[in-house]
């Protein structure tokens, strides 16, 4: 029987590096929605918000296909993203089709080291460009980019935005694992993955 693990929270939680270490101790494909945007803000790019919103449902739509490519043969995938409502029918249709075990590992940190981490991650120089300007990938001279503090986004604001998409408590009613990330030095992937193994019966 297949699996589908899906790795959920906001943004700057560790989704994506404990995703890369599950997927090379299970050997299990992973797909992070993120890089798959990275790898279409490079090779189709955008040249307005609208342009950017539109690249990120087909990351959406790229992961999807993937994933049904691997349940329908039965074999296991990791999804990797800050899922929200909106993920929800695609997720829903793709269980209901080829019904594999799945569970849910939703990471979580306080908000106000959250955001701090959040803020940090915009400002550095190796976060990819596609990500931080929403006028035009790739960038021409003066391009604007609004920082997060131009823009008065708050820890609330911040919170207030992931609650109403559905990122601060999604779920699709199947097995869920909890970690707690705001210390990053106290959470084990070795006992994340224990408890992922416990929840699918065996990996």
């Amino acid at each position: 029987m297949s699996n589908l693990i899906l790795i959920a929270g906001l943004p700057a939680t560790g989704k994506t590096s404990f995703a890369k270490y599950l997927s090379n101790e299970l050997k299990i494909p992973m797909v992070s929605k993120d890089i798959v945007k990275e790898l279409l803000y490079d090779t189709v790019g955008f040249k307005s918000r609208n342009e950017k919103v539109a690249l990120n449902l087909a990351a959406i739509t790229i992961m999807n296909h993937f994933a049904e490519t691997q349940l329908s043969i039965g074999q296991s995938i990791i999804l990797e993203r800050n899922f929200e409502n909106l993920c929800k029918p695609g997720l829903l249709k793709l269980i209901e089709k080829y019904s594999p075990k799945t569970v849910t590992i939703t990471f979580q940190s306080d908000i106000n080291i959250l955001f701090q981490r959040f803020i940090e991650r915009e400002n550095s120089p190796e976060r990819h460009r596609g990500h931080v300007v929403n006028t035009q990938y790739p960038e021409v001279d003066n391009t604007p980019t609004m920082s997060i503090e131009s823009q008065g986004i708050t820890p609330e604001k911040f919170l207030d935005s992931a609650k109403k998409r559905g990122m601060f408590d999604f779920s699709i009613g199947a097995a869920e694992i909890f970690v707690d990330t705001s210390d990053f030095s106290k959470v084990s992937y070795e006992a994340i993955t224990k408890l992922i193994k416990e929840k699918l019966g065996g990996l």
